[in-house]
């Protein structure tokens, strides 16, 4: 089996998608021509989730983008349409980013110059694919989805977000600090209203520990502050009571990776000192 990474990365959305990402209005009419009044909303959010079913996932992005237009508060159905359109965008290109730097590795052990030099080319035309994704949902979470957020799940929801793919970012641009900052502190905003207004088995608060956990772990090389953070969050779960049954499967699910992370981290702390 011979994985070609160049390949296996999905092209990066463009016209609409990307000039939305330069700040300049995309055309939707196009494409969805009946699609401009507020009495869409239900045909747009029924249209992203069958892009979605279909893995047409730009055209996904393009129907939730204009949701968000005519109401940007979005539904927990919509916000989680927007969760899962971005990250099957960004997931092809962040693993590609990861296969291309294990090869290179490998190439550059070889001494072999002229496959180093190629991958570099795809790594360099992959890292820029991920930024751009990145920057989109950024501007859409800046401007129009963090500054009409009410509710504490929703703020909470979208800060992790914004730290997530600042955290996507800083990955794609090895010592990219600015995103590094950018990326805490959404995270510890978002875990501050966590801790003060979602209850510690809450599949979000959850979720967000455990990708703030990792950050600190992967991005800032913290793995203390990346125990302490899972440990804090993982105790305090399973000193609570559990909620309704489908929350709960997830709740339970998001637990056990903070356990496998907190039993992989400190097995790897114990020998680093070893």
């Amino acid at each position: 089996f011979f994985f070609d990474p160049c390949a296996g990365v999905l092209p990066c959305a463009k016209g609409p998608m990307t000039s939305y990402a330069r700040g300049t209005p995309f055309s939707f009419s196009d494409m969805f021509p009946d699609f401009h009044a507020p009495d869409a909303l239900p045909d747009l959010l029924n249209t992203a989730e069958l892009s979605g079913k279909a893995e047409r996932f730009d055209e996904m992005i393009l129907c939730l983008k204009r949701l968000i237009e005519l109401d940007p508060q979005l539904s927990v159905e919509g916000r989680n349409l927007l969760s899962s359109a971005y990250k099957n965008v960004s997931a092809p290109r962040r693993h590609a980013c990861r296969v291309i730097a294990h090869l290179m590795q490998k190439e550059e052990e070889k001494g072999n110059d002229s496959q180093v030099k190629m991958l570099k080319e795809c790594r360099r035309v992959t890292e820029k694919d991920l930024v751009e994704v990145c920057r989109d949902i950024l501007l859409l979470l800046d401007e129009a989805l963090l500054p009409n957020a009410e509710h504490v799940e929703d703020k909470v929801f979208y800060l992790k977000m914004q730290g997530d793919y600042h955290r996507y970012y800083a990955e794609a641009l090895v010592g990219e600090e600015t995103q590094k900052a950018k990326a805490l502190e959404a995270y510890s905003k978002a875990h501050e209203l966590a801790q003060s207004g979602l209850p510690p088995r809450h599949p979000l608060r959850l979720g967000l520990a455990l990708n703030f956990s990792v950050f600190y772990y992967e991005i800032l090389k913290s793995p203390d502050r990346s125990c302490m953070l899972a440990k804090e969050a993982f105790d305090h779960a399973v000193q609570c009571t559990a909620g309704e049954a489908r929350a709960e499967k997830e709740s339970a699910s998001i637990m056990q990776l903070l356990r496998d992370n907190l039993t992989l981290w400190t097995t790897e702390a114990h020998d680093s000192k070893a």
